[in-house]
């Protein structure tokens, strides 16, 4: 691992929604009081991968393979699960190159936060349709339209009873910084957030007048524990689409099941 150099400049077209996803990065960041020295940020590739390099702080960094940022953490997390392991990675790394992975680190529910840069659509390799991609969305590739039904990654993630779910937008900074101190804070397992991101360059439908058109706070009467519930807020997706927590679970995370981890870390074991 190595430490992020704050000092590089990002590489992203401006008015790219990765910006204000950094900026509520750095404020979560400092807000939360995160020890640098106790953090690791995990990316695999992709335009959302290259974010570990641009916080503000300088802390741990581990850049993976394409769709292989969830494994790095995963092995990360059960060699010293006293670290805070955040993964920040796109919707086709995490989604579509990473989709196995994705499902299985939510049936360990391994205590890591994945925040996704959802786009819904590769950035980084201009513009094909991404797992998220809505149906009938045209592309240089697909120029018929999209065949397939998008991924619904929160409703994946609530059936497999993932311990948080949540969705934000770039474009709204406060309520995303909220989002991610509510993931960082989180002492259960496996943290989900998904960030609802405009790719000015290739995305000429899914805008920031559509998303603030159709995003709508959760109500706070929703109760976090009902799966149901939750089940109905993931599938809302058109006119509305809910943001905030959907959905919280109580089931131990994967690293307080293991015997061989109660007694102190693998790190401190072998130091023994």
């Amino acid at each position: 691992m190595e430490l992020a150099k704050a000092d590089k400049q990002p590489s992203w077209c401006p008015g790219c929604g990765n910006f204000s996803i950094l900026k509520a990065f750095n404020a979560a960041f400092e807000q939360c009081g995160l020890d640098p020295r106790r953090t690791v940020l995990v990316s695999g590739i992709g335009q959302a991968a290259k974010f570990p390099h641009f916080v503000q702080v300088r802390t741990n960094v581990f850049n993976g393979l394409h769709g292989r940022a969830l494994p790095a953490a995963t092995a990360i997390k059960l060699a010293n699960h006293a670290l805070e392991v955040i993964v920040t990675s796109g919707d086709g790394d995490m989604y579509g190159e990473g989709g196995n992975h994705f499902i299985h680190a939510v049936r360990r529910n391994i205590g890591i936060k994945v925040f996704v840069h959802n786009n819904q659509v590769y950035g980084l390799t201009k513009g094909q349709a991404s797992p998220t991609s809505d149906l009938g969305f045209i592309t240089k590739i697909q120029t018929h339209g999209v065949l397939s039904l998008p991924l619904n990654p929160l409703a994946l993630a609530i059936v497999e009873e993932a311990s948080f779910v949540a969705r934000s937008f770039s474009g709204d900074v406060e309520h995303l910084t909220e989002m991610m101190k509510l993931a960082i804070a989180h002492k259960g397992g496996f943290a989900l957030l998904d960030i609802l991101q405009p790719c000015v360059s290739f995305n000429k439908t899914n805008t920031y007048k559509w998303y603030k058109d159709r995003a709508r706070k959760i109500d706070p009467s929703h109760d976090l524990t009902d799966k149901r519930a939750a089940l109905e807020l993931a599938f809302k997706w058109g006119d509305e689409i809910p943001i905030g927590v959907l959905y919280k679970s109580a089931r131990p995370s994967m690293e307080s099941r293991i015997d061989t981890l109660k007694s102190a870390s693998l790190v401190e074991q072998l130091k023994e």
